[in-house]
């Protein structure tokens, strides 16, 4: 019978009027059809009628260990380590949440945050965060403990693509010599951080294995440290900061004693109102609405204390907030309060804008200046800040989604802020292109963002978190 070399493709006529694409991409088949796509289990086992003919039911047979497809397994709402494979057990990993610019650091553990993909070393293998096998040589592997580790396979810093091309090859072949194992957590043990990394420091040695380090942590000494880390980091290509908190425990879920954390910067913003708090906050501030000089609108509702709540700043008045990024929208990410700014004249960070004008770009491309006399106060400005002190409109955080087949792998990102619905869409790994629509009010911009989002999941697309590794 026929087969495929590593990398080569062949067409061959199904029932449809368009010949289906078989593919051997590093010991993995695919074909086109949908009979291969839909099938529910990871793509190593997948077969189907269109295989068993180009390459026989025995050689079917043997790759995928069974003469039928192999049962369905459970399949993961969530990835950051760009699998599109089914997923089998979950391995208990510790996954990060985002600093929101308000929780002191100080005394924390601070290491750099990998471009690479994340792996649970379970003792024999090691495993996605959905419980796939990555299929590393056997001599990747020489000397590893069998004690679970939890790490991440890495290449260089930018070389994201480049590492998961290699691990999630099914032959084991020569390209593993350019990746490393680096390990940052041993799960199994109940000891504190300091102590678990004690133990990999002690340990390493004796596993013998110049494919497998530890990952080097130092303890943040303050803000102004976190941020000089953060910006050495970066400069070198680099994604970010992790920082772990001295004394915890390994758990498995997202925990807030693992933080993320990436550039942040100062700005500017116009409050237009006072949104009402909830739970521990009734009865007083929960954020603030405020608005950007180009006309952007969005919510504050961290870094503030006890007292700032009970009396917030006036509503027209200038505040100084810390962020971490853009949206493609144009809101910034993770906003925290810094306080309020009197050496400034409000109307005089504003730029003028027509009745009803509404800029689509976002202020890190250029669309806004932020300089003192940009301009005059924004009439939309004017229009918003009502007697009753509220604001008009509101912003969601992106929601990201992901759609991965064996001829496809795109993204599609949306963002509701205020009267406007902005969208994100393209190859997972590209920038993508967006486009901003405009709507005559609140409820019309919802029920296009609802519709939307049920259109995508109906097709297939799966939200996930937009972080590759966490």
């Amino acid at each position: 019978m026929s087969d495929l070399a590593d990398g080569e493709s062949v067409e061959i006529q199904g029932s449809a009027a368009k010949p289906y694409v078989l593919k051997n991409t590093g010991g993995v088949y695919s074909c086109s059809c949908p009979a291969w796509r839909n099938q529910s289990i990871a793509i190593e086992q997948r077969t189907c009628k269109h295989l068993r003919k180009y390459r026989g039911d025995a050689a079917e047979t043997e790759r995928i260990g069974s003469a039928l497809p192999q049962k369905p397994v459970r399949k993961s709402a969530s990835s950051s380590d760009g699998e599109d494979e089914a997923a089998g057990t979950e391995p208990p990993i510790l996954l990060a949440e985002s600093w929101d610019n308000s929780l002191d650091l100080s005394g924390w553990w601070m290491s750099e945050k990998l471009d690479g993909v994340r792996a649970y070393w379970d003792g024999q293998q090691f495993l996605s965060r959905q419980g796939n096998v990555y299929h590393a040589p056997d001599w990747f592997l020489d000397g590893l403990p069998n004690v679970p580790l939890d790490g991440e396979l890495w290449m260089d810093r930018k070389a994201f693509q480049r590492t998961v091309s290699i691990v999630r090859r099914q032959d084991k072949n020569e390209q593993w010599k350019s990746i490393r194992y680096l390990v940052f957590d041993a799960p199994a043990m109940s000891s504190s951080f300091e102590e678990r990394i004690e133990f990999l420091n002690e340990s390493v040695r004796d596993w013998k294995n110049g494919f497998v380090t530890v990952h080097p942590h130092e303890l943040c000494r303050d803000v102004a440290h976190l941020r000089e880390e953060l910006q050495r980091i970066e400069a070198l290509g680099g994604e970010g900061l992790m920082l772990r908190q001295p004394g915890s425990t390994y758990v498995a879920g997202r925990s807030s004693t693992l933080l993320k954390v990436k550039t942040f910067h100062d700005a500017e913003a116009i409050v237009i109102g006072h949104e009402p708090g909830k739970g521990r906050h009734a009865g007083r501030l929960g954020a603030l609405s405020v608005q950007l000089p180009n006309g952007k609108q969005f919510s504050v509702g961290t870094g503030f204390s006890d007292k700032q709540r009970e009396n917030p700043p006036s509503i027209g008045s200038l505040i100084q907030f810390r962020y971490q990024e853009f949206s493609d929208a144009g809101i910034p990410r993770f906003p925290s309060y810094v306080g309020a700014r009197t050496d400034i004249v409000p109307a005089s960070l504003t730029r003028s804008v027509s009745e009803g004008e509404r800029s689509t770009k976002s202020p890190k491309s250029g669309a806004s200046d932020p300089k003192p006399g940009a301009g005059k106060r924004s009439p939309s400005l004017t229009l918003r800040v009502s007697d009753a002190g509220a604001s008009t409109a509101q912003a969601s955080s992106p929601r990201y989604f992901e759609f991965v087949d064996a001829s496809s792998s795109k993204f599609w990102e949306i963002v509701l802020s205020g009267l406007d619905v902005t969208t994100r869409w393209g190859r997972i790994g590209s920038e993508g292109q967006s486009k901003t629509k405009a709507f005559g009010s609140p409820e019309k911009a919802q029920a296009e963002y609802d519709k939307l989002v049920t259109e995508k999941t109906s097709k297939g697309y799966v939200e996930v978190a937009p972080s590759k590794a966490d």
